[in-house]
């Protein structure tokens, strides 16, 4: 796997933008643009699993909540790629790979930095879709602050 990091500034403070990648409504539509469909289900808890899967293709990847700090921290450690909507193993594709978003807040804007592993075959896709991905976040987040 390869390890990639994106950063975006945003004009919101950390608890909108957290609530923009986090909540369904608008986790769906930032999250769809790296893999169409896509949603969340579990929670957010420290200790807790949480799967993020296609509803268009089925395939997904079950992940553990390894840390949290509500509004400025997550780690996600990826531990089982699936498919029918994640109720069946599939390759190990994902499998040991972490995902990391932070927050920071520099005067009155927030930074949003994601440093995850991705498959080396899926990294130019995921450098295509991730920035846009994320300026998804900044504009539902921006017109949330406003």
């Amino acid at each position: 796997m390869k390890e990639v990091r994106f950063s975006i500034d945003i004009y919101a403070t950390k608890e909108i933008v957290w609530n923009t990648l986090w909540q369904d409504h608008t986790f769906r539509q930032w999250a769809g643009i790296i893999d169409p469909g896509t949603y969340m289900e579990g929670s957010l808890k420290e200790g807790a699993e949480v799967q993020f899967i296609s509803s268009v293709n089925g395939y997904g990847v079950t992940s553990l909540v390894e840390k949290l700090v509500k509004g400025e921290f997550l780690l996600l450690r990826h531990h089982a790629d699936t498919q029918e909507s994640g109720k069946q193993a599939r390759e190990e594709q994902w499998t040991g790979g972490r995902e990391i978003y932070s927050l920071t807040e520099k005067d009155d804007n927030t930074i949003l930095t994601v440093v995850f592993d991705v498959p080396t075959e899926l990294e130019a896709e995921f450098n295509r879709s991730y920035p846009r991905a994320l300026e998804q976040v900044k504009a539902l987040a921006e017109e949330k602050h406003r």
